[in-house]
């Protein structure tokens, strides 16, 4: 039985005819739904972020004091005369820094790479190990680091023994025989809390990789090492750009690890700035060092982008 269509019935003189939406309104509300979404985050960045920065960038151009008031007179010459007198302790800050990114990357990596490929059922476990030392405050495991490395204690009195505190010595690390207030104390803190930034981006990295490229490699008769420097390494490339700029940046900046670690000799730029927003008061002078030290860091994490040859973070 074949079943035949009926037309619809015509509308009646007079009768309205039926609302239709105007064609492409839906689409358009579609379209802006993402942007809907990123308000609350870029309402975010604009308050604490942007704001404060074009507020600071203020601060770096004003004269005055405290008694007087501050006022924004362009003065430009205060960079200069920051940078002019306070250069080494920016060189300090970047040479302490790329030493620590070093050792992260070093360390890091060969604990990323047995999480990923290695761990098995224990992988939970060390993942959890690895991100422990979040679960308490900054400023207690930087603490933890004097007593480890204290005059009296087993660290210094086993390098003492091995004659390594003599090599380190001689190449300005270590003083004497001690380890607290040298440069050899702040590099180990600095490493030590910034390490779980190297290995999370790195592990995500490799965690990705396909088992399968490996057995691949093998069955072309390449040797571990060639499948790891021909393979692994550079698809894992975006986790080594993401770590170390997660460790060099704020390695750069910080200043507890020099204050509680080290000696005013191992002051680094962050301490610098602290002491003149809190202790000094010189405000113009803290916000110019403030954008010299973010100005370097960009040039450098531009030219280490492009160098790497890719600007996927993980």
């Amino acid at each position: 039985m074949t079943a035949i269509a009926t037309p619809a019935p015509a509308p009646a003189p007079g009768d309205a005819p039926p609302a239709v939406s105007p064609p492409g309104r839906a689409a358009r509300r579609r379209k802006l739904v993402p942007y809907w979404l990123l308000l609350p985050g870029i309402l975010w960045l604009l308050v604490f972020f942007a704001a404060p920065m074009v507020y600071q960038a203020s601060t770096s151009v004003q004269t005055g004091s405290l008694e007087t008031g501050y006022q924004v007179t362009w003065h430009f010459a205060t960079y200069w005369d920051a940078f002019k007198e306070y250069d080494v302790f920016y060189l300090r800050s970047l040479i302490y820094a790329g030493i620590a990114t070093v050792l992260c990357l070093a360390i890091g990596y060969p604990l990323a790479y047995t999480i990923a490929f290695k761990a098995g059922r224990w992988r939970n476990v060390l993942l959890v190990m690895v991100i422990a030392p979040f679960f308490t405050s900054f400023l207690i495991r930087t603490l933890a680091w004097k007593t480890i490395l204290a005059d009296d204690g087993i660290v210094v009195s086993v390098l003492d023994k091995l004659h390594i505190l003599n090599a380190t010595a001689a190449i300005g690390l270590t003083s004497g025989d001690r380890v607290l207030a040298t440069p050899l104390a702040v590099v180990c803190g600095l490493t030590y809390n910034f390490l779980p930034f190297m290995i999370l981006p790195l592990y995500s990295s490799l965690e990705r990789i396909d088992p399968r490229l490996h057995e691949a490699a093998g069955d072309l008769y390449a040797r571990p090492f060639t499948t790891f420097r021909k393979v692994t390494f550079p698809i894992s490339l975006p986790g080594v750009v993401a770590g170390t700029l997660l460790t060099f940046i704020p390695a750069s900046g910080d200043y507890i690890n020099a204050e509680l670690l080290g000696s005013p000799s191992e002051q680094m730029i962050g301490n610098v700035i602290q002491s003149k927003f809190l202790t000094v008061l010189d405000y113009p002078t803290a916000a110019a060092l403030s954008f010299i030290l973010m100005a370097v860091i960009l040039v450098i994490v531009s030219v280490y982008i492009r160098k790497a040859g890719t600007e996927e973070l993980v």
